[in-house]
């Protein structure tokens, strides 16, 4: 018996018993501090992503500091932040193959360092492509993509 996998926006909506807030255990603390942690739910962070207009950027650090502050946690996890970004940008550019309208610049979202993100979808290529047209400039450094001067253009949210 065959399951029928789940779409991006199906994984987009799917909320998994989340946002849940966690304490930092001693083992995570090394990395992240102590306090306590939010694992957002997957369109939290589509939704902080839909809100950087045509221009504007956004890093995934900054969702996480946002979210923390939304729900009075020291920090949010990086982790599943970084996925759910993944699957907003992949819900995004499904909804836009279906020829739906309102798509979430996942663009925009850029990794740690202005970084373009190779798991986006189409690979950094595309996301260049992209952000060229709204007037970036995207320069290869190593075997990265990075947004030149990117700190000037990072949203306010």
């Amino acid at each position: 018996m065959s399951r029928k996998r789940k779409s991006w926006q199906e994984k987009l909506l799917n909320k998994k018993d989340l946002p849940k807030i966690e304490r930092i255990t001693e083992k995570m603390s090394q990395k992240w501090g102590s306090g306590t942690f939010v694992i957002p739910a997957p369109i939290e962070v589509d939704e902080i992503m839909k809100r950087v207009p045509e221009g504007k950027l956004i890093t995934i650090n900054e969702i996480r500091r946002i979210l923390a502050r939304k729900h009075g946690t020291d920090i949010a996890c990086p982790i599943t932040t970084g996925i759910f970004a993944w699957v907003a940008a992949h819900a995004a550019e499904e909804r836009a193959a279906e020829g739906k309208g309102d798509i979430t610049p996942w663009w925009r979202t850029l990794k740690t360092g202005g970084i373009l993100n190779e798991k986006y979808p189409g690979g950094p290529y595309y996301q260049k492509e992209l952000l060229e047209q709204e007037g970036h400039t995207v320069v290869k450094k190593g075997k990265k993509f990075v947004v030149v001067d990117y700190e000037k253009s990072l949203v306010k949210l």
